[in-house]
């Protein structure tokens, strides 16, 4: 029965909420009936706090739980702080953009390189890897020598890097920039033979020079025995051929190892032909060594063209024979003339071109004809 009555008075308790809550249903007619009776309201109202009473007991246990969620809140107070260093995140998410500007400016540097390449078999050709040209003639005194000096100046003063290579063992081209063969340190001989770095044997003039030395009569001999010996120039221009635009090679009066070392490096080849019939002679024998070498060691040689030197105009006999040039070779002929003067035998006096010698001069002129013809077309 006290259970019973404990639970009695727990619904004696109960029932004056249902009835404070029609109380405050009723207030609305009691209200419109008699303000008195709206102060008795105000007296129920009090109790209504002690309905909240309940409430508040309620609340520490929601207390309690915002206090768990303020725990994260107390973490979270970092993360405003996180907020004023948001500003700072643009700037590093701007500072993610600002490589990617880099990359294609490294891009664009790359681009700038294939330009040489793109402009790929000519300009490639010409600024990746230089053009050799050897100038070759089995008879000596055609102006070989000359020819190979003058026209590198000529192609200097375009704008192109030149590199000259003496492998007459005469070493008349390293006279002509005024360097003594004879006290040289290291000349083609040690390139051909011992394979040093042919930078080595480079020394800075009008243009640069590989030189010879008297010791070239006996490389022949001493590559004889060495493998792939005709290959040898081939491979010690292999360090430079990045390094120059042109590459003239000065070659012996002889069809030996040294020519055709030069021919299988070679490109090109001009042949200087003096304007008279036994010179010309000469042409059918190159011709038969070109052919072998294309066959066995460099199938690229061609022949640039023909050039006629030594052309003295008032004479029958050398008009005669640059018809006959043009009836038997035809287009590869040169349209330019390299003819007789004086400064052509002063200018390696003073170990200098011609160029330089007497830049106004029409023996000047000449080579840069010359320059011209092959820059644009090689012969006509």
């Amino acid at each position: 029965m006290g259970l019973f009555s404990r639970g009695a008075r727990s619904d004696d308790q109960r029932p004056p909420t249902p009835e404070r809550s029609p109380s405050a249903d009723d207030r609305a007619p009691e209200r419109a009936a008699e303000p008195a009776r709206s102060v008795e309201p105000s007296a129920p109202q009090a109790p209504e706090p002690e309905a909240q009473s309940p409430e508040p007991v309620e609340t520490p246990a929601a207390v309690k739980v915002p206090e768990a969620v303020e725990a994260p809140e107390a973490a979270e107070p970092p993360a405003p702080e996180r907020s004023p260093e948001r500003p700072f995140a643009p700037p590093v998410a701007a500072s993610v953009p600002e490589p990617d500007p880099e990359e294609l400016r490294i891009t664009a540097s790359q681009a700038i390189g294939p330009r040489r390449e793109s402009g790929a078999p000519e300009d490639g050709a010409v600024q990746t890897r230089a053009k050799v040209i050897s100038f070759a003639n089995q008879k000596g005194g055609v102006a070989k020598t000359t020819s190979t000096l003058n026209l590198a100046v000529a192609f200097a003063e375009s704008g192109h890097r030149v590199l000259c290579i003496d492998l007459d063992p005469q070493g008349n081209l390293t006279m002509s920039q005024g360097i003594d063969p004879d006290k040289v340190d290291k000349s083609m001989f040690d390139v051909l033979v011992h394979h040093i770095p042919i930078r080595e044997a480079i020394q800075q003039r009008e243009i640069d020079i590989a030189v010879a030395s008297i010791d070239l009569a006996g490389a022949e001999i001493a590559m004889s025995t060495q493998i792939g010996r005709e290959r040898s120039l081939e491979k010690a221009l292999e360090a430079v051929a990045t390094d120059y635009d042109f590459v003239c090679i000065d070659t012996p009066p002889s069809l030996g190892l040294l020519t055709i070392n030069a021919l299988t490096a070679s490109d090109k080849v001009i042949v200087p032909v003096q304007c008279e019939y036994l010179s010309m002679r000469g042409l059918l024998q190159l011709q038969n060594t070109l052919e072998m070498i294309r066959e066995n060691l460099n199938p690229k040689v061609e022949i640039e063209g023909i050039l006629p030197t030594m052309l003295d105009s008032r004479t029958v006999h050398a008009k005669e024979a640059v018809e006959i040039l043009e009836e038997n070779f035809g287009d590869l002929v040169f349209n330019t003339r390299i003819r007789k003067a004086i400064k052509f035998a002063e200018a390696p006096v003073r170990g200098a071109s011609v160029l330089k010698y007497d830049s106004k001069s029409n023996a000047a002129d000449y080579y840069r004809q010359l320059a011209e013809e092959v820059l644009t077309n090689g012969a006509s």
